[in-house]
């Protein structure tokens, strides 16, 4: 008996019924509504397919069946084969496995492990956790006024002791990309692995870990709208790492625990979709409608619209910018008709920069005002125009 395939009759709800209501949704970056055919898929887990994928009688069968039949959706989308993808149970998980487990079944005295300043912080907290707990040397690397890592800024950092590179593939306040494929062939060139967070962009773009030459690689669920609490890690084939969980042997005995089949089922399905996303050109026309905004933002308030972030060589999906005059956060909160966000922290009332945008070079007026809109799957041409309408009248 196979797992049930992803339901081809249900088409993409317009609008999302999550959003019905509510404000305009540009927040896409930070998460995205489940989509009503990933939720029926998964409905058919919850409801009646209980069994332990690991027992041998009839129930197991079919969850064990559907987490195979996930394992190799998501491995399609990125080119992978369904042996190497490892689920697990969020992003900053499968970032802690990747990093944690290659540093410990390194070997090495010493480890040496590089990062750049703008990683999510999944990564950058998991590299302070490895050096205080496990004497692990840490190198973060500083990036340009675009937000790349320069790979002759990695060549000169890389050295004998060095274990991993951890480099994202997209940033998730800018949508900025990596030469991930020039830094992987550089790490491998001096013996190192490297390891690729991207959450923001499977799905978004085309993502093939083969042409990256990527040995470990994080996949999300809610980025790409599954539920939250699934996630994925690619693990080429070879890569040996040190478990994240320990018990008894699920997930390549890297991930121990009763899997999540309605969780695994519900990603796969996600994965499906983007897929097919990808090959009917939902890129390019994010893309229009991002920048359709901008130009309308740019015309309406001349002179004061900032890029935070390169013009070409980002996701399709995201708008980075600072207005001038303005505090995004307030200039957010005065616009409760739109969902969006700043990369500024409030602490204690006080509004700090963006750390993303702080290490590009940005001063703290500049970063202070910027705000990210991140389009998805329902975004449409009368939300860019109500949000571009919103924006210009508050900040004029």
């Amino acid at each position: 008996m196979t797992a049930r395939p992803a339901p081809q009759s249900l088409p993409v709800a317009l609008p999302h019924p999550g959003l019905v209501g509510g404000p305009v949704y540009l927040d896409y970056n930070a998460t995205t509504p489940v989509d009503p055919r990933v939720a029926e898929q998964m409905a058919a887990h919850v409801g009646g397919l209980f069994g332990n994928p690991s027992s041998g009688h009839a129930y197991g069968e079919r969850p064990r069946a559907a987490l195979q039949h996930a394992r190799e959706q998501v491995a399609t989308l990125i080119g992978a084969r369904p042996s190497e993808i490892v689920f697990t149970a969020s992003g900053s998980e499968a970032d802690l496995l990747a990093l944690r487990g290659a540093v410990l079944a390194s070997g090495r005295p010493r480890p040496h492990v590089i990062t750049q300043a703008t990683e999510h912080p999944a990564v950058l907290a998991t590299c302070r956790a490895l050096e205080r707990l496990h004497g692990v040397r840490v190198t973060v690397l500083p990036v340009g006024g675009d937000g790349l890592l320069d790979p002759s800024t990695l060549a000169a950092a890389v050295d004998e002791d060095t274990v991993l590179v951890s480099v994202m593939a997209a940033n998730n306040e800018t949508g900025a990309l990596q030469p991930i494929e020039d830094l992987a062939a550089l790490a491998h060139s001096r013996g190192a692995l490297l390891h690729c967070d991207a959450a923001q962009a499977v799905g978004k773009i085309g993502v093939d870990v083969e042409a990256l030459g990527v040995d470990l690689l994080t996949v999300v669920g809610h980025k790409m709208y599954a539920p939250k609490g699934i996630a994925a890690l690619y693990v080429r084939d070879g890569v040996a790492l040190e478990p994240v969980v320990y018990g008894g042997g699920q997930e390549r005995g890297l991930r121990a625990g009763t899997e999540n089949a309605a969780l695994a089922a519900a990603l796969g399905t996600a994965a499906d979709l983007a897929a097919r996303d990808l090959a009917d050109g939902e890129p390019a026309r994010l893309a229009a409608l991002r920048d359709g905004l901008h130009r309308r933002l740019a015309d309406g308030l001349r002179g004061r619209v900032h890029l935070n972030g390169p013009l070409q060589g980002r996701l399709p999906n995201t708008l980075n910018v600072s207005i001038d005059g303005v505090l995004g956060h307030e200039l957010l909160a005065a616009l409760p008709q739109l969902a969006a966000s700043t990369g500024s922290a409030c602490h204690s009332g006080t509004h700090t920069p963006s750390p993303v945008l702080t290490a590009m070079g940005l001063d703290a007026d500049r970063a202070l005002a910027a705000v990210r809109l991140s389009l998805g799957r329902w975004s449409t041409p009368a939300d860019l125009d109500t949000a571009a309408t919103a924006l210009i009248k508050a900040a004029a």
